[in-house]
């Protein structure tokens, strides 16, 4: 398999195009001759002029790349050895939704040939591709694992606008169904990847390595948001407690902040739920997931208490949010917990205006029934700095105070400028 993929006789596919799939298929088409299939015509007529719908690549990770990309399920059946890289979000009700990824498996499976093999990257709990996935693919298809088919996990570790972190450079764990199957699988991505990969011992040790990521990130961040809570009930600033704690060497460098996203405010709800299939209740992991879920409503509570001690009333404010994205110089704004904040400002019916230099205003409005600014208005009587944007680094205290009126408040939730060293005429907060 592998020297036919190296020759270009047979032909790699990527199912799902997005943050994860587009940046894999690009690189793998350096070397390999590549399908890269999406759902979406539209996105699909971008990529073809070399355009990323994420707006992560630049027009020249285009060139030079043999892929075809298409919405065409057909052109599948031209490939023999399969990536699949869709979202595996969760529901309304934080149960994993399987639906992206069991879709994509049924399209693949109806493209599956003998020798062929299928390789998944979405993020799963432990057991998902052998005990959900591999019997779509063997009933669709009407072959059998082992003896027809190969079978294989690698999770993405792709971390959207990271620039130092990429593919290249991240070591790729790999895993298979059988020895071949994972020497195979370990040569395609070992080609593309220069940090190399890591080799788990089953497809299950590699899913649970990847879920625990994402986890322990999680509860860690957790932690930093109840200290600021804790800290911020005693008159001490947070950000100078870490400074100082992280003098020692072993101290973890975590900070608090929204936690929203596809991946750290995810994927914890994929292990509980396997852990509750297998009869235990999560308790650290569900303590961190409640803490992050509540900041949004704890940061609201807090500026419409610091409001009223202005002697100001809730109803008859205007606030400014600064930020949308799920995080600093992205434009992904899945599980942007920017909205939940805006939504808790809106509860208490504070008149909330945002502005976004990353995320597309057609976005929010369909997503999230929420409209952005072009440019911010001025007489806010608190501006919220939500996500850490380059573009903000730009602008002083003189600027903040100069779209608020009297009695400004400044939220500064990840710290961004540094803490004033004397009265500025502004009240200043952060986590």
């Amino acid at each position: 398999m592998i020297e036919d993929l190296r020759q270009k006789k047979k032909r790699i596919s990527v199912t799902g195009l997005g943050y994860v799939g587009l940046p894999l298929a690009l690189e793998l088409a350096r070397h390999f001759a590549v399908i890269g299939f999406d759902i979406s015509e539209p996105r699909v007529e971008m990529m073809r002029r070399g355009e990323d719908p994420s707006r992560e690549l630049p027009p020249e990770a285009f060139e030079d790349a043999d892929i075809e990309f298409t919405a065409d399920p057909a052109r599948l059946r031209d490939a023999h050895f399969h990536i699949v890289a869709v979202p595996t979000p969760v529901d309304a009700h934080r149960v994993p939704d399987l639906k992206p990824v069991l879709s994509a498996t049924r399209t693949v499976a109806g493209a599956l040939k003998k020798g062929d093999y299928v390789v998944y990257e979405s993020t799963v709990y432990p057991g998902c591709t052998e005990e959900d996935c591999l019997p779509i693919l063997e009933e669709i298809s009407g072959l059998k694992l082992g003896e027809d088919f190969k079978l294989g996990y690698s999770p993405e570790r792709i971390n959207p606008g990271d620039k130092k972190h990429t593919l290249r450079n991240i070591v790729k764990v790999v895993a298979g169904s059988d020895e071949e199957a994972l020497d195979t699988i370990a040569a395609v991505y070992g080609t593309v990847v220069e940090a190399g990969v890591h080799k788990a011992s089953s497809i299950k040790v590699a899913e649970a390595a990847k879920v625990i990521e994402n986890t322990q990130r999680d509860i860690n961040i957790s932690l930093m948001n109840e200290l600021s809570i804790i800290f911020d009930k005693l008159g001490i600033d947070t950000q100078e407690v870490l400074e100082a704690a992280g003098t020692k060497w072993n101290f973890l460098r975590f900070y608090p902040g929204l936690v929203g996203g596809h991946c750290i405010g995810v994927d914890p709800y994929y292990l509980v739920h396997k852990a509750r299939q297998v009869g235990y209740e999560p308790q650290v992991i569900l303590s961190g997931r409640n803490i992050n879920d509540n900041m949004p409503a704890h940061i609201a509570k807090r500026l419409v208490q610091m409001l009223i001690q202005k002697g100001k009333n809730p109803r008859d404010c205007r606030v400014l949010v600064m930020g949308f994205t799920f995080k600093e110089n992205v434009a992904d704004i899945r599980n942007s917990k920017v909205a939940d904040l805006v939504r808790e400002l809106m509860d208490y019916s504070i008149n909330v205006h945002i502005v976004d230099p990353h995320a597309s205003p057609n976005e929010v409005a369909h997503e999230y029934k929420l409209t952005l600014l072009d440019e911010p208005m001025s007489n806010y009587d608190a501006v919220i700095i939500a996500v850490n944007h380059d573009e903000y680094r730009q602008y002083d205290y003189d600027y903040f105070k100069s779209l608020m009126n009297g009695s400004p408040i400044l939220m500064d939730l990840k710290g961004l400028l540094p803490k004033p060293a004397q009265d500025n005429g502004l009240t200043y907060w952060r986590l």
